[in-house]
């Protein structure tokens, strides 16, 4: 009874300690990519204060010297100088920090609105036609901010906007002969729409880019995060069956050995044979069953041997042949520095996944080819089989994507992609024109080398 319930209750704290760690670095990595799109709008709200500074003074020039209406210039430059001051300083910082907070973005939002205010304070205050660019910094903030930091920018921007209505420099613009609106504040609120029109659409085309490729990257992280807790989920499956098996496997062992002491077997050649070749078997369901235990449970950075790139490929394809049923294996290797590595079970339990694959494809001829290119170590396995299905191969590395029929079945190119991903490596797979399926596994020789 004991021994039933103690991998149980095991399990159970194993199960919630990765039900907390996959969350919390989702989690983690979800506010990196938040940050990182923020870096990018960020860089945006600069590349647009620079194009406010040159219309501010474009446009300050224009009126003074072009319609003769006399500004408080000291004043409005003075305000330009601090503007191109912060920018100089968020251009510096920003240029070494590359993760942005929604706090920061409402602070540079804010500096944008402030400096606005007080150009048109100088100006006219709501008189002047360019005090709608408020809305610009409103439509910005709804886009990059949160929710509740918009509702402050707008709470803000009409403050100022209510204060400008009562207190500003009176700018003085000529009435029209009719008594309504000047013909030049009609052209300032044309130009003032169009440079809002054309601001908007260029900067939240751009900002929407960023978004958008940020929600692509949450989706790749969840759909990673998805198939990492089905691998720790799997890990979990395995160990306990693994844990079940020990007992009867030991039991079989003890028994074939009575087997073959026993006189009634000792004289029939065949019967010793047979046995013989279900001793090894059986060692090979022992290997198996250490395997999934080194790599699904807490010892499995215990198990990583120091050797060379060239004695790991020898022993893992004599291991293969002799314990495989297969008529015709090649194996060329191409490597010829014989660099010192460091493997554990995971390595050679993927690199024994493709083979496996492709041998039950195709059982009567394959091969494997392994070279270095650069800094990079290529396997290429290649097989005389039916080939991938075509739906199979645009899905492949899914959990469950076989043609198979048997359930479980589609795991084993699963376990490959993902380890390879953990490596820094990449795996791809495709059909031979002359038929067949050619399978190649790149992994960074750094994730390996001593």
């Amino acid at each position: 009874m004991i021994r039933k319930i103690l991998p149980h209750s095991i399990g159970q704290g194993i199960v919630a300690k990765t039900a907390t760690k996959i969350p919390e670095k989702q989690s983690a990595i979800a506010i990196e990519y938040e940050n990182s799109a923020g870096h990018k709008n960020m860089l945006q709200l600069i590349q647009l204060r620079w194009l406010a500074v040159f219309g501010q003074l474009s446009t300050i020039l224009i009126v003074m010297f072009g319609f003769g209406i006399q500004l408080p210039l000291v004043k409005m430059l003075a305000v330009l100088i601090c503007l191109i001051g912060f920018n100089i300083a968020s251009h510096l910082r920003w240029h070494e920090r590359v993760y942005v907070t929604n706090g920061e973005l409402v602070f540079a939002l804010l500096i944008d609105v402030f400096s606005l205010t007080a150009q048109l304070y100088f100006g006219g205050g709501t008189s002047n036609p360019f005090a709608f660019l408020y809305l610009l910094q409103v439509i910005l903030s709804a886009v990059l901010l949160e929710a509740w930091s918009t509702w402050i920018i707008v709470i803000i921007t009409s403050a100022c906007l209510a204060g400008l209505s009562l207190f500003s420099e009176p700018l003085p613009l000529p009435s029209s002969e009719t008594g309504g609106l000047s013909r030049l504040y009609i052209a300032g609120f044309i130009i003032c729409f169009m440079l809002n029109a054309a601001l908007l659409v260029f900067f939240i085309t751009r900002i929407g880019r960023n978004l958008h490729a940020r929600d692509v990257q949450l989706a790749d992280l969840h759909q990673r995060a998805v198939e990492e807790d089905h691998i720790v989920r799997m890990g979990l499956l395995a160990s306990g069956a693994a844990h079940e098996l020990g007992t009867p496997l030991a039991t079989l062992s003890v028994i074939l050995g009575d087997w073959r002491r026993m006189p009634e077997f000792k004289k029939n050649p065949e019967l010793l044979e047979e046995i013989s070749e279900m001793e090894t078997q059986l060692q090979r369901c022992k290997s198996i069953v250490s395997g999934i235990l080194l790599s699904a449970g807490e010892a499995r950075g215990e198990s990583a041997l120091k050797t060379t790139i060239n004695t790991f490929l020898n022993d893992l394809t004599k291991e293969f042949i002799l314990t495989r049923y297969i008529v015709s294996f090649g194996f060329d290797n191409q490597i010829q520095e014989d660099i010192p590595i460091v493997f554990d079970t995971a390595l050679k339990q993927m690199v024994c996944n493709v083979l496996d694959n492709a041998l039950e494809a195709s059982p009567d001829w394959l091969s494997m080819e392994a070279r270095r290119e650069g800094d990079a170590l290529i396997f290429t396995v290649v097989d005389r089989g039916p080939g991938f299905d075509p739906a199979i191969l645009s899905r492949i590395g899914e959990p469950y994507q076989s043609t198979k029929g048997r359930p479980g079945s589609g795991l084993g190119l699963f376990f490959v992609v993902n380890v390879a991903r953990k490596l820094g490596g990449h795996f791809t797979a495709s059909n031979r024109e002359d038929g067949g399926a050619i399978v190649q596994l790149s992994l960074p020789l750094s994730s390996i080398m001593l």
